[in-house]
């Protein structure tokens, strides 16, 4: 017993730690404290150190962790505070993206399928998630179809790795490129550009100026996202077992978007850094479950599999900005914040000497959270009718 409890605490306190020495070390912090999660935990789950009776603590926790932290993240989300002309251009820059992934996926599906095993149509619905909001999206997906350890660890460790690649491609090379084949951007008015400084600062990844007046308003966000989690749940015991996660999954986004309207939720501080919190539990309680040599085994076939879809997905999308009269910058911000959300924005647009597109930036990955869930949930299951 003594055990069990020593290493629930070690699941909720080592995240913690994790982030404040991010928030210290520039290297870690390039690498992202959520990698650093997944590393600690594939160790302590590989060594054997780990008792024989931990299995439960750790369903239990993953049970948890993620529908708690999803209404959180979606508290700091404002969908009212940008003007009609920047809702527009994001518009068209989500709904590329959008149509781009889901065209890639299928093809790229449709030629790998065969070398995925049986998880595979899961796996195609965790990319979309990938393409449309990161590593939120992803963990949700894959809670909500209960992908197993060691392919959620192979698909997101694969997913890590060539997305660090795109970034570095981001920060260099790419800009340059889609300047060249795209329109440019076509600055706006001081009345029309009004950067809502508040805004960003939500989606700090860090507990950034943390007092105690923050305590209880950010103790009731917590209660608040308890209580969606019940209805959630509860609603889950209406329907067949197999759809129970998806639809706990997907009446939780719904609650927690909505939830996003009431002001008095949405101006909690740091709710989205709480959030953000649970998903790095999550991603060590489950890192510690997954076997690496199962792992080994399938990363390189995941690894060719996401590459293409990448290379699909970002020539389809890149095609259609060019139909829909995208501009540069929307278009790079736009994946920007789909693919790694929006606490990255800041750092392309200042890439791209542009802070106009940031607030475009982060809309554009607030409605990437919203809506890959469903869509991601939504073609897995079409992946697994068409393909069995």
């Amino acid at each position: 017993m003594l055990s069990t409890i020593l290493w629930i605490l070690f699941y909720l306190a080592c995240p913690a730690l994790v982030l404040w020495v991010c928030s210290k070390n520039k290297f870690l912090d390039s690498l992202g404290a959520i990698v650093v999660c997944y590393v600690i935990g594939l160790i302590i789950g590989n060594i054997g150190i780990l008792p024989e009776n931990i299995t439960g603590v750790q369903e239990t926790l993953n049970m948890l962790v993620i529908p708690l932290a999803l209404p959180l993240i979606f508290f700091s989300m404002n969908l009212r505070g940008w003007g009609k002309k920047q809702a527009g251009m994001t518009a068209k820059a989500f709904s590329g993206a959008l149509v781009a992934i889901i065209i890639a996926s299928f093809i790229t599906f449709t030629i790998f399928h065969p070398h995925l095993g049986d998880e595979g149509w899961k796996m195609s619905g965790m990319l979309i998630g990938c393409y449309s909001g990161g590593t939120p999206n992803l963990a949700a997906i894959g809670t909500a179809l209960e992908m197993s350890s060691s392919n959620f660890i192979a698909v997101n460790t694969a997913d890590v790795f060539v997305g660090a690649i795109l970034l570095m491609l981001l920060l260099s090379v790419i800009p340059r490129i889609f300047r060249k084949v795209l329109l440019p951007f076509k600055k706006l008015t001081d009345e029309e550009h009004k950067v809502n400084i508040s805004q960003m600062d939500a989606f700090e990844l860090y507990f950034k100026g943390f007092t105690k007046k923050d305590f209880l308003p950010l103790l009731g966000a917590f209660g608040i996202s308890v209580v969606i989690f019940a209805i959630g749940g509860g609603a889950s015991f209406l329907v067949p077992e197999g759809l129970s996660s998806v639809v706990a999954i997907l009446i939780i986004t719904t609650l927690g978007v909505l939830a996003s309207f009431i002001p008095k939720i949405r101006n909690i501080r740091m709710t989205f850094q709480l959030g953000h919190y649970f998903l790095l539990v999550f991603a060590m309680v489950i890192s510690s479950m997954a076997n690496i040599r199962d792992l080994v085994g399938v990363a390189p076939t995941i690894m060719l599999y996401i590459s293409i879809l990448y290379i699909f997905a970002f020539t389809i999308h890149g095609l259609l900005s060019k139909l829909m009269k995208v501009d540069s910058d929307t278009h790079l911000i736009a994946i920007t914040a789909l693919i790694y959300s929006p606490p990255f924005v800041p750092v392309v647009a200042a890439v791209l000497k542009n802070k106009q597109v940031i607030m475009t930036g982060m809309l554009v990955g607030i409605v990437g959270w919203v809506i890959g869930n469903y869509a991601g949930i939504g073609f897995a299951y079409l992946m697994q009718l068409i393909f069995g």
